[in-house]
């Protein structure tokens, strides 16, 4: 009497073509996905290694029974040096660190312009940011191969007029994309199709064949580290794509819409072709300045309307402007990494306007974390260590998953 052949149940059906989306997804974006796990895992630490190669711009010995002195003593010879104008200071609450300067030079379009590391008790210039490590060439190309997979080191375009920049964010952004769906179909086939099985997704059984081992460690790895993954994976597309960075703002209810170009002009209202010029503002270390109190009176009005230790970022006025912005950090092994802000009166040091992160609303909060929520800088060296596992398996996934696709092609044959 020939076998019955049982039906597949609507959820074994389902369970299959979730497992077929996992599988093909994972071998299309698998070598890509772990190439850019592998930098983003090392580059996780990324501010941390660069500190330990050049100790000597972060840190200082702190001299007994001293006191640091006013950051503010130091601003006419930052200027002077940098032959433009210091546009913020950085003031850490740790008394071991330097202060830090950002200076534009006259001319200097850059974004950042040069930072000046200074030792707060005896004025000493401990170098600038112009200083370059092994470690910081090491961490740009670990950068560039996250990113752009290493295509903007090539000049020459490799396909038609496309920059190879922009290559190369496609393809990191679509292999990101990838791995989300990834992510998502295997959430769903980790379920057993026994309940009473679930615990076996937990465990891994140490005492199995190899094979095993690693069919669990693929299961049990992704499924500890699922938050993590999801929230990696969906925040990265937005740098490659601006209709994924458009859909994402929409989603979170923050999307503002660009005002239309009229006139000729170009980039945020210019004239086509001045992108980038200051039209009728004065260059760099010309501007008007305004007078400023010692930075004392600042930071005390700061701590009365953020009564807690944390590090300061002062951003000084410009043009003429009256009114200096300080953003305060705190501190501490889960110390929240975004900052909250107060906007005082640079002639008085009168508080105009203050901005608890924690009191926005919850969607702002999201959109102004996402690339905190991207490489876990958000609860500080906690969520840190937490995303350089998950990160860590996540390059391992592909290679199990690929394993466990080669072990069942060989029983099929």
């Amino acid at each position: 009497m020939a076998k019955q052949i049982k039906k597949k149940t609507t959820w074994q059906k389902a369970r299959k073509l979730f497992n077929d989306i996992h599988l093909w997804v994972g071998l299309i974006s698998g070598i890509l996905v772990v190439v850019i796990c592998l930098s983003g895992t090392i580059y996780t630490y990324n501010t941390e290694l660069r500190e330990w190669a050049a100790p000597h711009l972060h840190r200082v010995t702190v001299p007994a029974n001293a006191e640091r002195m006013p950051a503010d003593s130091f601003l006419p010879e930052i200027a002077e040096l940098s032959g433009g104008a210091v546009t913020a200071v950085g003031i850490s609450a740790d008394p071991a660190r330097t202060y830090t300067f950002s200076a534009r030079a006259a001319g200097d379009n850059s974004r950042r312009g040069t930072t000046y590391y200074v030792n707060p008790y005896t004025g000493e210039i401990a170098g600038t940011s112009k200083e370059v490590t092994k470690t910081d060439e090491f961490m740009q190309m670990l950068f560039s191969l996250h990113r752009w997979l290493l295509l903007d080191r090539i000049e020459e375009p490799l396909i038609g007029d496309l920059p190879n920049r922009t290559l190369g964010s496609y393809l990191s952004g679509g292999a990101t994309i990838l791995f989300t769906l990834g992510v998502l179909t295997g959430m769903v086939i980790w379920f057993p199709q026994k309940v009473r099985n679930w615990r076996q997704g937990l465990r891994i059984k140490w005492s199995a064949n190899w094979k095993r081992i690693n069919h669990d460690l693929h299961n049990s790895l992704a499924f500890y580290s699922l938050i993590f993954l999801f929230l990696m994976g969906i925040t990265g597309p937005q740098w490659s794509f601006p209709w994924y960075r458009t859909g994402l703002q929409k989603a979170l209810g923050t999307y503002q819409e660009q005002p239309a170009q009229r006139g000729g002009e170009g980039q945020r209202g210019r004239p086509a072709g001045t992108a980038g010029k200051t039209g009728t503002a004065k260059p760099a270390g010309q501007e008007a300045t305004t007078p400023l109190l010692p930075f004392s009176a600042y930071l005390t009005a700061a701590d009365a309307a953020l009564p807690y230790v944390g590090d300061y970022q002062l951003s000084l006025p410009r043009d003429g402007a009256t009114t200096l912005s300080i953003r305060k950090n705190r501190t501490g092994f889960f110390a929240p990494a975004a900052s909250d802000q107060v906007s005082l009166d640079a002639t008085t040091a009168e508080v105009k306007e203050v901005a608890v992160f924690r009191e926005k609303p919850f969607n702002e909060r999201v959109a102004s974390s996402i690339k905190a929520l991207h490489v876990g800088n958000v609860y500080g060296q906690f969520t840190k260590l937490l995303y350089f596992l998950a990160c860590l398996v996540a390059t391992t996934l592909p290679i199990t998953g690929t394993m466990i696709w080669l072990n069942k092609m060989k029983k099929r044959r």
